[in-house]
């Protein structure tokens, strides 16, 4: 796996730097450690290498990623440094998603998951997300969680397109309505698309609430 590793992070970090950095102005201080493309080549690793943890995620960097990497943060800084590239590995992911042969289907699909995010109360009261995520109501399982929902737009194959987290409390409708009109406006939804989704999205009504969104 690591020769395919290799290739997968070097080519998918070509790419980043190619058309995602901008060139924009010289940073004045001292340079930057680690650059922009290389925070996502790590995030992406470090998913597709299913570390456990931040200090297991650092043993793996520093056992088998060392080559790839001139500078590798340390446990401190970690976090705060895939925090930052969240705005940009959004950008990466939705670059090579455009490039992909199912990007061109003329299918879409949209659906809604839970996110439980804790599971009892003291999470719930401590949690960085507390504020944002709240209670909310799984009818698939029938039960209540405290998280968040994820609201996706696939292709047929599965490729996600647009995707948003989004308040358990706000109703799906309006959610979902949200996003495909985030969709429509960056190109994931073009005219003409099939869109297929759940029952409770049908409706003139649902269709009027996106149309106008996306405008």
């Amino acid at each position: 796996m690591t020769p395919d590793l290799n290739i997968l992070l070097i080519a998918l970090y070509v790419e980043i730097d190619d058309h995602l950095i901008s060139g924009g102005r010289p940073v004045c201080g001292q340079p930057r450690k680690l650059s922009d493309a290389e925070r996502v080549c790590l995030a992406v690793a470090q998913v597709l290498l299913g570390a456990r943890s931040e200090h297991h995620w650092l043993r793996i960097c520093y056992g088998r990623l060392r080559h790839l990497f001139p500078y590798l943060p340390k446990q401190p800084g970690c976090r705060k440094r895939l925090k930052a590239t969240t705005l940009l590995l959004a950008a990466a992911i939705d670059q090579l998603a455009r490039q992909c042969p199912s990007w061109y289907d003329l299918v879409r699909m949209s659906d809604a998951t839970p996110v439980p995010c804790g599971a009892s109360r003291e999470t719930v009261r401590r949690s960085e997300l507390a504020g944002w995520a709240h209670y909310g109501y799984c009818a698939a399982h029938s039960r209540w969680y405290w998280g968040l929902k994820l609201y996706l737009v696939t292709t047929p194959d599965g490729m996600p397109v647009a995707w948003c987290l989004a308040d358990p409390k706000i109703g799906e409708r309006e959610a979902a309505a949200e996003l495909l009109a985030h969709a429509a406006r960056t190109g994931a939804l073009r005219p003409g698309l099939i869109l297929i989704g759940d029952k409770g999205f049908a409706g003139r009504e649902f269709e009027d609430l996106v149309t106008t969104g996306s405008r």
